[in-house]
Parts: structure tokens; sequence; C-alpha cells
């Protein structure tokens, strides 16, 4: 049974930082190419970064500079670091998977999701 837990979610004062945690169980996640997305309040799950098998990384532009994404295959465990948080950044943030080499962008793309992490920024 494939499962992705994400942490690391919490209540932050705009500016702050956080780093998010997704651990995999029931797959080897160095053969996934993993990904996280988010989804405010009333919106679409909107992509924000992905990170291959071979580590190739990809960004939405809307978070580019602010965010990194890394994996660490000995733990089975890709990370979101979040730097600089707006209030827009609000959001339940998910971690997904999908059994391919290559970075997607699209939620149809991904093969397993976890259940999410709520980020809230304050002002």
């Amino acid at each position: 049974q494939v499962q992705l837990v994400e942490a690391g979610g919490g209540l932050v004062q705009a500016g702050g930082s956080l780093r998010l945690s997704c651990a995999a169980s029931g797959i080897i996640s160095r053969r996934y190419t993993m990904g996280w997305f988010r989804q405010a309040p009333g919106k679409e799950r909107d992509f924000v970064a992905s990170i291959s098998r071979d580590s190739i990384t990809l960004y939405d532009d809307s978070v580019k500079g602010r965010l990194t994404i890394s994996r660490d295959n000995g733990k089975n465990s890709v990370y979101l670091e979040i730097n600089s948080l707006k209030p827009e950044d609000t959001a339940v943030y998910y971690c997904a998977a999908r059994f391919t080499y290559t970075n997607s962008v699209y939620r149809s793309g991904y093969d397993y999701w976890g259940q999410g992490t709520q980020v809230t920024v304050s002002s």
C-alpha cells in the first residue's frame, strides 16, 4: 500500500520560512518523480514544484526563487523549503508521486497523493 505523508506545515508570520517533508512508503521513491501542489481555499489544486528521478527540478513561475524542492532517496523522502512566506502562500500543500522520469505540472500526471499539510501565513 502506497502512502505519502506530509509534515511540517503550520502557522507562520509573513517573511518566515518553512520546510515541508513528504515521507513515502510502499514505493521506492527514487524511481518516482515527486511533486508538490497546493490548494488555497476555494481554488484549484495548483502545481508548485517537482523533482525528477534524476533530480531535475521544475518550479511554477509564481514561486520560483522562494521555493526549493529536494529529495533524499535514502530516507524515501522529498522536501519543500519555502522562504519569504507571503499570506498568499496560505494553502494545503500536497505531495505527489509519478512513476516516470520526467516532471509534470498536471495533477492528472501523478499516480499517488498525500493527505496534505496546512500552511497558514499571517500578515
